[in-house]
């Protein structure tokens, strides 16, 4: 039998036109910035065949709609010479329609409205010149943490809907595009700005029940440079909520993880390397790893600018995923569309080989293929051999509308009837997706 999607399932964080949201100036002066903040996302998905993990779903296909838009405020305010003081707060509204996911975690009925970032800040400046320009930041409150390239940490992404449970573990909606990422309670301490030696002290507090409302500190040391950034990651889980806990997470309380990563060029032009390995200790239980190493090369002088890269990765039996996420654009670290939101594997029990070509044709458009080759550990714990090629491209329409198609194509070893989680057949499924994201 597979494990439960709850021990290592997050939802796709959707990729905008650009790392932070456009804002539109209220109020501005020499030091102080008062800013309205809008992201609105609208999706429309269809696959030909339907997975098990749920529970609540027979063979077949399923069409859903997801949308979200967030809303509110940001400001600034310089302190005379004693730092700057920021915070923000805003609103999500979130939905899902139709059927609901292909996985069966939303059923269509999701509708909610709440306080997605509620948080205040201190940036330093250049009070203290050794640490450098904002060489100390402190935050609190509700807000979205990411760790390196979200390997480990990137947000608290994962919105289940109604399709569990009863509803037990529903979030709102929006299941794919993951409307709510920000963890309920937070205090970040930043030391050392940006370049060099710097470091991350945290306390992070979920709220998120398939989370099991995991509270846990973490603590980071990095090194960036021009060539690249290589870092250390310590997270200790404390707590959890246990009457949430799938058996997977009851390990969680006491566990350390520990990584090594690094990202960058090494002072190659056109190339990329990245790699990470983390190793987990429970309290209780056996050790476990996982790891990857990327590699890629972008032929600048070419027509298109074409991008090639390669990646393996593999994860152990009951390697924890913890809060990974979406950083890099698609495949990091949901690996498939189809297999890394609703077939499976979840980045546990499994081997995973990828190959990814882009292209830009127009300074506007990118295109994009990935091919994804998936390899069953313990085949005890389930089967989710196979494959799965997904093509892509991001439009950016102009400076405020991206549209994404995406097209599918997944092949599984085995039906659910044969230890795989495809039900009724281990038939290829043609899988396709049209996200529509704008930021004002």
């Amino acid at each position: 039998m597979l494990k439960s999607p709850l021990l290592r399932l997050s939802t796709l964080a959707l990729m905008i036109s650009a790392t932070q949201a456009h804002a539109y100036e209220l109020y501005a002066n020499d030091d102080s910035h008062l800013n309205a903040t809008l992201e609105a996302v609208f999706g429309a998905f269809h696959s030909q065949e339907n997975y098990a993990l749920s529970g609540r779903l027979s063979e077949g296909s399923s069409s859903w709609q997801e949308g979200y838009i967030k809303y509110g405020l940001s400001f600034d305010k310089g302190l005379a010479g004693f730092g700057t003081a920021y915070g923000a707060g805003n609103m999500l509204s979130s939905g899902t329609w139709g059927d609901g996911d292909a996985a069966g975690f939303s059923d269509g009925s999701e509708r909610t409205t709440k306080f997605e970032d509620a948080y205040l800040g201190w940036r330093s400046g250049k009070l203290f010149k050794a640490m450098g320009d904002d060489g100390i930041d402190l935050s609190f409150g509700r807000q979205n943490i990411v760790v390196g390239d979200g390997f480990l940490i990137d947000g608290d992404a994962l919105n289940m809907g109604k399709g569990l449970a009863d509803g037990e573990f529903n979030r709102g909606g929006a299941y794919y595009l993951a409307a709510r990422k920000a963890f309920d309670e937070t205090a970040v301490l930043r030391l050392g700005g940006k370049q060099g030696w710097r470091s991350d002290l945290m306390w992070l507090k979920s709220d998120n029940r398939a989370q099991a409302k995991t509270e846990m500190y973490v603590g980071t040391l990095e090194h960036v440079a021009e060539e690249g950034t290589v870092g250390l990651t310590y997270i200790d889980t404390t707590d959890i909520d246990e009457q949430y806990a799938s058996p997977l997470q009851l390990e969680r309380d006491g566990m350390k993880t520990y990584s090594l990563r690094a990202t960058g060029n090494a002072g190659v032009k056109n190339l990329f390397l990245s790699g990470e390995y983390a190793k987990q200790d429970k309290p209780h239980t056996s050790s476990e790893d996982a790891w990857y190493l990327e590699a890629g090369w972008t032929f600048s002088d070419a027509i298109w600018t074409p991008y090639v890269g390669y990646r393996y990765s593999r994860f152990s039996e009951n390697y924890d995923t913890l809060f990974y996420g979406f950083s890099r654009g698609y495949g990091t670290w949901f690996q498939g569309e189809v297999a890394g939101n609703y077939a499976g594997p979840f980045n546990s029990n499994s081997r995973i080989q990828n190959v990814t070509l882009k292209v830009s044709p127009l300074e506007n458009l990118n295109v994009g293929a990935m091919y994804f080759n998936y390899d069953t550990l313990s085949r005890n714990l389930g089967n989710t051999d196979g494959h799965e090629v997904d093509l892509y491209a991001e439009w950016h329409v102009n400076e405020h509308l991206t549209v994404m198609p995406l097209i599918g194509l997944y092949q599984p070893d085995k039906s659910a009837e044969q230890g795989g989680t495809q039900l009724g057949n281990n038939d290829k499924n043609l899988y396709s997706q049209v996200v529509f994201a704008t930021t004002f």
